[in-house]
């Protein structure tokens, strides 16, 4: 058995070596090195491209096992929600599968690219809709004014609108397709008091105006504008108003911090993750390590399981001590699982 000081990289003995050569590749879950690349494996039913985020959320070796194996009940809630057009409130522990759950409904259905808006506390309703850069429009006015004055040709910004603004996640999926869009809210109770409100109107009416294009509509070439999308395309947008055809497959989620006002549970459905046993557990890991890990991290994971009876933790913290204590250091592999195995909860 290799010694504990064999896998260091880091040797903290302050003189430099090229020991960063010997590093291994990533986690399947933080390699980040294939990010928009052309995939077969991030690609939907119709070839469009999906991001790298589906491949670390779902796992590298989903053609083993898929991640997210829901039970009767939660496949009844999903489908709930995709047949009544409404938003899935999803809540439950750090890790359960909240978001994964988004990837996983895109995935099978072939819905291309998840939409995902992380919520923190500074965020507001324009923020998921659309983002409009009025400095970058005033110096370009400035500019074709200087280059007017000049008698040089200088870029037309009056009317041109359209250029300045991009469509957030929200606003992305509200756009009109024929095929739903999966918008994921990111960690809905992290909002400041006034968002889940404010959201009201939106989920309920499926459309949104942009400001900035409806008072020029009727300077606009029937009305049309191109703005750039989430995705980084542009599109077009007729009389500053954007409706969907499709209402969008809309997961929120939540960590249970927080109650949320009864007008959004009531356009919601809800669906609570409880706690995943082992079968899920083994399941998780097979889907990001294969197989081996997963047989020889069964201990690790009945000790978890264990532990999450009256502690806090990740299944993600659990997937790090497997790979970690597999991969790279197979001595003192229980200490060193408990070190990155800490509860969530500790008192601070």
């Amino acid at each position: 058995m290799n010694e504990p000081s064999e896998w260091l990289i880091y040797r903290g003995a302050g003189e430099p070596h090229g020991g960063i050569e010997q590093l291994p590749p990533p986690p399947p879950w933080r390699d980040f090195a294939g990010r928009g690349a052309p995939d077969s494996d991030d690609a939907d039913d119709d070839g469009a491209l999906t991001d790298g985020s589906a491949t670390r959320r779902l796992g590298g070796h989903r053609h083993l096992a898929e991640l997210h194996r829901p039970g009767a009940e939660e496949l009844e809630m999903i489908n709930a929600a995709l047949y009544l057009r409404r938003p899935l409130l999803v809540t439950g522990s750090p890790g359960a599968g909240k978001s994964t759950l988004a990837h996983s409904v895109a995935h099978e259905l072939g819905l291309g690219r998840v939409l995902r808006w992380p919520i923190v506390s500074r965020s507001t309703l324009l923020d998921g809709l659309y983002h409009y850069d009025a400095i970058a429009r005033l110096q370009d006015v400035q500019i074709a004014a200087h280059s007017a004055a000049a008698g040089t040709a200088g870029a037309d910004a009056a009317d041109n609108v359209g250029s300045y603004i991009r469509l957030g996640p929200l606003g992305t999926a509200l756009l009109p397709s024929d095929r739903p869009r999966v918008l994921l809210i990111d960690e809905l109770d992290k909002s400041d008091i006034d968002l889940p409100n404010d959201l009201l109107n939106v989920l309920e009416e499926g459309e949104f105006g942009i400001p900035e294009l409806e008072r020029i509509a009727d300077r606009l070439p029937d009305g049309e504008a191109q703005v750039l999308t989430d995705d980084g395309t542009r599109v077009t947008v007729k009389d500053g108003r954007v409706q969907c055809a499709a209402f969008p497959f809309v997961v929120l989620t939540s960590n249970g911090e927080r109650d949320f006002p009864a007008p959004l549970m009531r356009r919601c459905i809800h669906l609570e993750l409880g706690r995943p046993d082992h079968q899920r557990l083994a399941t998780f890991v097979r889907a990001h390590l294969g197989d081996e890990a997963a047989r020889s991290g069964d201990d690790l994971i009945a000790h978890f399981l264990e532990r999450s009876r009256s502690e806090l933790l990740a299944t993600d913290q659990l997937l790090n001590a497997i790979y970690l204590t597999d991969a790279a250091a197979p001595a003192g592999r229980d200490r060193l699982a408990d070190l990155l195995i800490q509860r969530l909860d500790r008192p601070r």
